[in-house]
């Protein structure tokens, strides 16, 4: 019976270990902005933008698998969104897109990325976003809202492909897309010394502005 009890207490304790880092790794979405994770962190406003080929009543509902909330929504997220949009993009003739925020458990690559001056951010993403396939005015809607926000001198920029986001944060479309482009930038002040590089990335060049297509940008700041 010994030999049994020191056997059970090392496997007893190595599962609690293995419960605990679950935990940590999931958000509560019931709770507080501010509890239920350890390790969650925000998406800043991630925009999608929806072109079908003709006028179609959509619904398209956010899936954190992770754990993890909408903390802000235009139009009214609520359980998910239901509307109407035209072969422009237009979304219930008001919106050019979906916007939202949401929180959920920091799964974000940080060992591949671009170290950019602040003199040289837009013409960055500009070029950027431009070899990722978003249009000039998807571009033109991050950049009007970023760079003015982007005040350091240097930053580190991290791309987080589509993989990376759904592993956290998942859409369900009632008609299934042709293509889609999910594109997030981990965004963070460098404090690095004068010469300091990133590896830098392969940018996916598979994705086609073709038949029903869905694009979306976001921001995580670190």
């Amino acid at each position: 019976m010994k030999s049994i009890k020191s056997f059970v207490f090392p496997v007893f304790i190595f599962a609690l270990f293995i419960v605990a880092s679950t935990f940590n790794q999931s958000c509560n979405p019931e709770g507080p902005e501010d509890e239920g994770c350890d390790s969650c962190i925000i998406a800043y406003k991630p925009n999608i933008y929806i072109y079908p080929e003709e006028k179609t009543d959509l619904t398209l509902s956010l899936i954190f698998p992770l754990g993890g909330k909408v903390v802000a929504s235009i139009p009214e997220y609520n359980n998910g969104w239901y509307f109407t949009v035209d072969k422009s993009g237009l979304i219930d003739d008001s919106y050019d897109y979906l916007f939202y925020e949401s929180q959920q458990p920091d799964v974000w690559q940080l060992a591949e990325g671009w170290v950019v001056k602040k003199e040289d951010l837009k013409d960055f993403f500009v070029e950027n976003m431009t070899d990722y396939g978003f249009s000039d005015q998807e571009i033109k809607d991050f950049t009007d809202y970023w760079i003015p926000r982007f005040t350091a001198e240097i930053y580190e920029i991290y791309p987080q492909n589509k993989q990376i986001i759904e592993s956290v944060i998942k859409f369900e479309v009632s008609k299934k897309p042709d293509n889609i482009l999910r594109l997030f930038y981990a965004v963070r002040e460098s404090n690095q010394k004068q010469g300091f590089t990133l590896p830098e990335p392969q940018i996916d060049l598979t994705f086609k502005r073709e038949g029903f297509f869905i694009t979306e940008w976001g921001v995580v700041l670190k």
